[in-house]
């Protein structure tokens, strides 16, 4: 399992994660210029500054880190302790003016995710997972649900547009079986699955600035977070995830996924 997280770092991914919010709050619901991506994916300047931030406190307080950032790029990947950012992790529903997006904090060691931070600026929520630590949401220990059926449990996704052709079939086999699926809540979902409120995230298309935050946090509330052949998830991970609550129910979940 590896030694327990320092506390100190997790002091500073929270002061991190201020560091975010301070600087997406203000841009929230307001008339913002948006331009998109070679990947056509919308990105805004409160994503750029909020990042730019990070990078800033993460050089200053810990210049052998490295630091992989969706908007800024890579530095330093081959350090043992790598930061993984998402300064907005749901942009779509940022320029939209849904409070459903959060910005994404992640340690990793040689390439495992071992912190993690999901903030939400504006509700205030924040989610904090790390080895050898319990998972919180406010300061407060949290833990996924026991649901053992797919029949009784409660899928998210962010998006049914985001499964490639060939996993389409698959997904929409899973999403037949399970008792409520629901579409939209980018990390949210992953948050509200930790604390206990849903059973599974499954997802395709994602990078690693969008998982490996989200992988201590579950796997410190009780649940399980794979790739979808169950493998743990590290930073080279391909880009398609499972986040279970009960890890009996992400086990049903994958063999429905692969056509099994």
């Amino acid at each position: 399992m590896g030694q327990a997280v320092d506390p100190a770092l997790l002091a500073f991914a929270a002061e991190l994660a201020d560091a975010a919010g301070a600087i997406v709050r203000p841009y929230f619901r307001t008339a913002l210029a948006v331009d998109d991506k070679a990947d056509e994916s919308p990105v805004t300047i409160a994503d750029r500054q909020a990042e730019a931030a990070l990078r800033r406190l993460i050089e200053a307080r810990f210049p052998q880190h490295g630091i992989i950032g969706e908007e800024h790029g890579s530095l330093r990947t081959d350090a043992e302790l790598v930061w993984v950012l998402d300064p907005i992790d749901g942009t779509k529903s940022f320029i939209s003016g849904v409070p459903l997006f959060g910005t994404l904090i992640a340690l990793t060691e040689r390439g495992t995710p071992i912190l993690g931070v999901i903030d939400q600026p504006i509700s205030g929520e924040r989610w904090v997972g790390a080895r050898g630590h319990p998972s919180t949401l406010d300061g407060k220990p949290i833990r996924t649900r026991a649901c053992g059926d797919l029949a009784a449990a409660t899928l998210f996704s962010t998006s049914p547009d985001m499964f490639a052709p060939a996993d389409a079939p698959n997904y929409q086999r899973l999403r037949s079986r399970v008792k409520l699926a629901r579409f939209g809540g980018d990390c949210y979902a992953y948050g509200l699955l930790a604390a206990g409120f849903i059973d599974l995230v499954v997802e395709a298309g994602l990078k690693p600035y969008d998982y490996c935050a989200l992988a201590p946090i579950i796997e410190g509330a009780g649940g399980r977070m794979t790739d979808w052949e169950g493998r743990p998830l590290d930073i080279r991970s391909g880009s398609r995830v499972v986040a279970a609550g009960d890890p009996a129910l992400g086990e049903q979940a994958r063999k429905l996924l692969l056509g099994a």
